[in-house]
């Protein structure tokens, strides 16, 4: 979905945002939270089916961080705090799994984004690149361990 606008669904407690050119579909949130996160409904994130806890576990999930969440009770707005230690996993046969608070910067050091989750591109073959778009499955990408 590269070229899609985000979205954001909100509550008076929580916004989710949902960058859909980051998501890879993992389907972490819709078994986190199914009567939040339904592919079938229309919207397909609704914010006050649970409560916001709830919701920014279940969006703390993602791996990919395409799903993002902001806390707007109270007298201003409170960002996802990033994991304290940062994390890098090879998954096995697909992309780079981050978790912690990364800057992601082009060959140049022009920083492209700032993280608390992502999956980054191993096979080569993303078209969305630093970021994977699952392109390892048709690829047929193996990991050498």
């Amino acid at each position: 979905m590269p070229g899609t606008p985000s979205k954001t669904y909100r509550t008076n407690e929580i916004a989710v945002t949902f960058e859909p050119r980051l998501c890879i579909h993992s389907a972490v949130c819709l078994r986190a939270l199914p009567a939040v996160f339904d592919v079938h409904a229309r919207p397909w994130v609704a914010p006050d089916q649970a409560s916001a806890d709830e919701i920014a576990e279940a969006v703390r999930l993602c791996p990919s961080g395409a799903l993002t969440y902001v806390r707007t009770e109270g007298p201003g707005e409170t960002a996802e705090e990033p994991d304290p230690e940062p994390v890098i996993v090879a998954l096995e046969n697909g992309p780079f799994l981050l978790h912690g608070d990364f800057t992601i910067e082009a060959a140049d050091g022009t920083p492209i984004r700032r993280v608390a989750r992502a999956t980054l591109c191993r096979c080569g073959a993303s078209k969305n690149k630093p970021f994977c778009d699952n392109s390892h499955r048709t690829v047929g990408f193996r990991s050498a361990s």
